[in-house]
């Protein structure tokens, strides 16, 4: 049985009962990969973490500046390999005898640099999270989320119209396993905001109604753990890496900016943006 396990398009992997355009792959990185992953990002220098008030995170290739502008520059070679050729690998569609896999879209395709250019590495605790948020203009609308560490459950809801109150109430509930990569774009990444509940427990781990919308697609042995565990995991640590096309680049460092990068004004510009009052929709730096 193959390490890691690829669908041969992008559409094998949509989750039918989430919202449109919401992928799934449960076995993106192998064990071995994803050991390797966990002790690089382990290994950073202390500095490299920005500590919120329950998470910590780390910004590559730096944190964007006040005006969501990246500084241009590569993420580092073991933050791009396997994750971003494996990414970019997989075809939109499924090939046809007109047409190969490698003449097939893939989903950065049409976004401004072709390719992750930002990954925020967020470490979650167990009874931590983040509140319910959306990704904003910043980023072109698709994000890639890879898990690392151990499972998580990811709430989904339905983004309110203006003036109207956030339903307390998770529309849908993905379960991010470690390994697995979860893409969001169109209705989903413009329509929906997402957070992590602050629990110890998460509950409810089944298919069907109030349950997970991927539970069929999750990785072979899984169902039957959760099943055994009557639903229920307590949660460990669980690392994301969160990978988007920021569209504003810098190429140009001014005295300025490169002090707001190498001090903690990017850290309290991102606290501004993560800590709004309970149930307003805000953006964040997430998943």
């Amino acid at each position: 049985m193959a390490e890691y396990n690829l669908p041969t398009s992008l559409a094998d992997s949509l989750i039918p009962s989430a919202p449109p355009s919401t992928y799934y792959i449960s076995k993106f990185l192998s064990p071995s990969e994803q050991s390797q992953l966990l002790q690089k990002i382990n290994s950073v220098p202390v500095p490299t973490w920005r500590h919120l008030s329950h998470r910590r995170l780390q910004a590559h290739p730096s944190p964007l500046t006040p005006s969501n502008t990246l500084l241009a520059a590569p993420l580092p070679p073991w933050l791009q390999n396997p994750i971003i050729p494996r990414l970019l690998s997989i075809p939109i569609t499924n090939s046809t005898p007109e047409k190969s896999s490698s003449d097939n879209d893939n989903i950065f395709t049409d976004s401004p640099h072709k390719t992750p250019n930002h990954c925020l590495i967020n470490e979650y605790t167990p009874g931590h999270g983040i509140h319910p948020h959306e990704d904003g203009a910043a980023y072109h609308p698709i994000v890639a989320t890879v898990s690392l560490g151990a499972p998580i459950v990811l709430d989904v809801y339905r983004k309110p119209a203006a003036g109207e109150a956030l339903d307390s109430s998770p529309a849908y509930r993905i379960l991010q396993e470690p390994g697995s990569l979860l893409i969001s774009m169109a209705e989903m990444y413009t329509g929906h905001l997402h957070g992590i509940a602050e629990v110890e427990v998460d509950e409810n781990l089944h298919g069907g109604d109030g349950g997970v919308a991927n539970w069929e697609m999750l990785s072979p042995g899984s169902k039957e753990r959760f099943e055994a565990d009557r639903g229920r995991r307590r949660r460990e640590t669980r690392v994301s890496l969160t990978l988007r096309d920021v569209v504003k680049l810098s190429f140009v460092v001014d005295a300025v900016t490169a002090r707001l990068l190498t001090t903690k004004v990017s850290a309290v510009n991102i606290v501004r943006l993560t800590h709004a009052p309970s149930g307003a929709p805000t953006i964040a730096s997430d998943k």
